[in-house]
């Protein structure tokens, strides 16, 4: 009953259009007096919610992001990518799915990939002879990449969600091969529909040229190099690493780039507070959430409840797998995480599943969540960019869902893309 009391506030407050994080505050502050618990206690949770010091890597790398997004990387991204594969069959949407993977690894921000990406390569495209909406999902669909390659916000929300028991480290280094996994298999689907339906082959460009175009991007790819290398290599932490890449990312786009004006830098700044404010405020009511999830022994219950069901890994897996994806097409990705993660983690551990490997099952799931109507806030700004609507996107997206779904179930049951590099390198 307390549990029912718990998530009924909190789906009462969603269906009455309260904002997420406060609809968590008050579903906790619900069932706090439901099993007369002092209110102070909820608030002290709220406070110890963000007072982590490994938090302070999600504003760093939010900031470092958007510096690059709005300083010109973007189209230097774009312009190296199509140096590697622009002049294959169809090559305009292997190099959208490309330019997502290497700004995703500055970003770890599926709609800021979307936007920055999508405005240059969208018109692009169409320009070329692509039908728009085909260049909008690649565009969505190939942003996903930034939920699992790092630096991704979403796994230091995990790691915080789970309780700061798992290295942020572990799972950034984690995320690297499904990143790369989903990127491929969005490429062999592009290669695919463009034999199929005779995509223009793009013209190769010249080597002098090719070598300016590499040398611009390399700058900017020195983000990902600083963020992988300094923790593979033990010079700082993962938290360490955002605020270096933001100062990197800073001197990158302001002293060499030099395509951001002096003057925009306050409203970047004044953006990127707002955006950190509001996940601030989603994970310290979240916390508070957990909190009494977890004096209500919520999380051992539904352990027991998946136990009545089946003691097979596999059949458990794939239920939650279910869940998630449903879950995620009517609800955000960082709540889902916040909300879903205590619930799930001691489920999945009792039947022997690594917390960093559960880590990526979520991250994909809710990833594909990002794209798929009615709640998807990656598919909304992939719209808008591209400028088509979520109906037409929602009639031919089904062939990109299927190579996310083959994905999804080999990094589910094939631990060791997931586990592997950690393993050797940690």
């Amino acid at each position: 009953m307390e549990g029912f009391i718990l998530l009924g506030a909190l789906f009462v407050f969603l269906a009455l259009r309260v904002p997420v994080a406060y609809a968590l505050g008050l579903a906790a502050l619900a069932g706090a007096l439901y099993i007369d618990l002092p209110l102070e206690a909820v608030m002290l949770k709220i406070s110890d919610g963000v007072s982590k010091f490994s938090l302070l890597a999600i504003p760093f790398f939010v900031l470092a992001g958007a510096i690059m997004a709005e300083g010109g990387m973007a189209r230097r991204l774009v312009a190296f990518a199509n140096v590697l594969v622009g002049f294959i069959r169809g090559g305009l949407s292997l190099v959208n799915v490309l330019a997502s993977t290497f700004f995703g690894a500055i970003s770890g921000s599926s709609v800021a990939d979307t936007a920055s990406i999508g405005s240059v390569m969208i018109p692009r495209m169409v320009k070329a002879g692509y039908p728009r909406v085909f260049a909008t999902n690649v565009t969505i669909c190939g942003s996903v990449q930034a939920i699992l390659i790092p630096p991704s916000h979403n796994a230091v929300i995990y790691s915080l969600a789970a309780g700061g028991t798992i290295s942020i480290a572990h799972l950034f280094v984690a995320g690297v091969f499904p990143g790369l996994l989903l990127g491929m298999s969005l490429i062999a689907l592009c290669l695919l529909m463009a034999r199929r339906h005779g995509y223009p082959r793009g013209e190769p460009v010249p080597f002098r040229q090719a070598v300016k175009m590499a040398l611009e991007a390399l700058w900017g790819l020195g983000t990902m190099v600083i963020i992988l290398g300094g923790i593979l290599g033990g010079v700082f932490t993962a938290t360490e690493s955002a605020a270096v890449a933001c100062v990197y990312a800073f001197l990158v786009t302001m002293l060499i780039y030099r395509d951001y004006r002096w003057r925009d830098l306050p409203h970047l700044v004044h953006r990127t507070a707002k955006t950190v404010a509001m996940v601030m405020m989603l994970i310290a009511f979240a916390s508070s959430f957990g909190y009494i999830m977890a004096l209500m022994q919520l999380p051992a219950k539904v352990t027991a409840f998946f136990l009545t069901i089946s003691e097979d890994k596999i059949v458990i897996l794939l239920m939650i797998n279910i869940m998630l994806l449903v879950l995620g097409c009517l609800m955000d990705m960082a709540p889902l995480i916040l909300i879903c993660t205590p619930i799930l983690l001691p489920v999945v551990i009792k039947f022997g599943v690594d917390p960093v490997h559960f880590g990526m099952i979520m991250l994909v799931n809710l990833g594909i969540g990002l794209v798929t109507p009615p709640v998807g806030s990656t598919l909304f700004v992939g719209c808008a960019v591209g400028k088509v609507t979520i109906e037409q996107v929602a009639r031919e997206i089904w062939p990109f869902y299927v190579a996310m779904v083959i994905v999804l179930l080999l990094v589910t049951y094939v631990p060791a893309i997931s586990l592997w590099l950690p393993g050797v390198t940690l």
